[in-house]
């Protein structure tokens, strides 16, 4: 998925409101953000940290700039929009891009199931069980190299697990897809201090049969893509 328009660097001055930032421009401006991640943005949102805004002339926007990612020493790049992973991923599934869901050829989009719920994909492919894919945005690194989720408590999936589980039950495949959306990890796991009942949750849906991928990306200022498959840690070394 590429940005439709390209990428500006930026310096971050605050962010607040969940859903807003401050920004300094290069040329010395200062500017009030778009920030599309209503999560805690833990390690991500400290002022003086180099940030990339994606300029717009929409008349029907009131900020003419939205913050897309956060670039790190040695230039690593966290993707903080929580919006491009689904864009990124239904690229990569409709070109079979993914060893996982190659033999799916229908994917579809926002699909209402559960209590509810929509899941993020519902692919589908004659001789087939069809396949309930949720994503999870990733963006959190306490330790060098590890990527955890979430980063704050979330009750909303907790219950997605318990959907998944249900369509398990019904002979359908099902699968908790988490995508990294940083270029400086190579290892996962869940962030059980944080939300233990969601961890509680994903161990249960696991066991009833939902399977879990973790995916890395590429990511610079000119788009992110979906990358490789990355290494989740061990239920018992959590």
């Amino acid at each position: 998925m590429r940005f439709e328009t390209p990428l500006i660097p930026a310096v971050l001055i605050r962010r607040y409101k969940r859903f807003l930032a401050d920004c300094r421009l290069e040329d010395g401006r200062e500017i009030t953000a778009h920030c599309a991640n209503p999560g805690s943005m833990m390690g991500l949102a400290e002022p003086g940290m180099k940030i990339w805004l994606e300029p717009n002339d929409d008349p029907r926007k009131k900020l003419k700039y939205g913050w897309r990612l956060v670039e790190h020493d040695g230039g690593h790049f966290t993707g903080v929009d929580t919006s491009v992973p689904n864009k990124a991923l239904r690229a990569a599934l409709e070109a079979g891009e993914i060893a996982e869901f190659a033999a799916y050829k229908t994917v579809r989009a926002e699909v209402k199931y559960g209590e509810k719920s929509r899941i993020d994909f519902l692919l589908s492919q004659d001789g087939l069980p069809d396949c309930y894919v949720e994503v999870k945005s990733v963006t959190l690194s306490r330790q060098p190299g590890l990527a955890e989720f979430p980063d704050s408590v979330t009750a909303r999936g907790t219950k997605h697990l318990s959907e998944l589980a249900n369509m398990v039950s019904r002979g359908h495949r099902a699968v908790m897809l988490y995508l990294v959306q940083r270029t400086d990890c190579d290892r996962f796991k869940l962030a059980a201090d944080i939300d233990p009942a969601y961890a509680a949750a994903f161990a249960s849906a696991h066991a009833a049969g939902v399977e879990r991928l973790v995916l890395g990306t590429r990511i610079s200022p000119a788009g992110v893509e979906a990358g490789a498959p990355i290494a989740a840690v061990p239920a018992a070394a959590q």
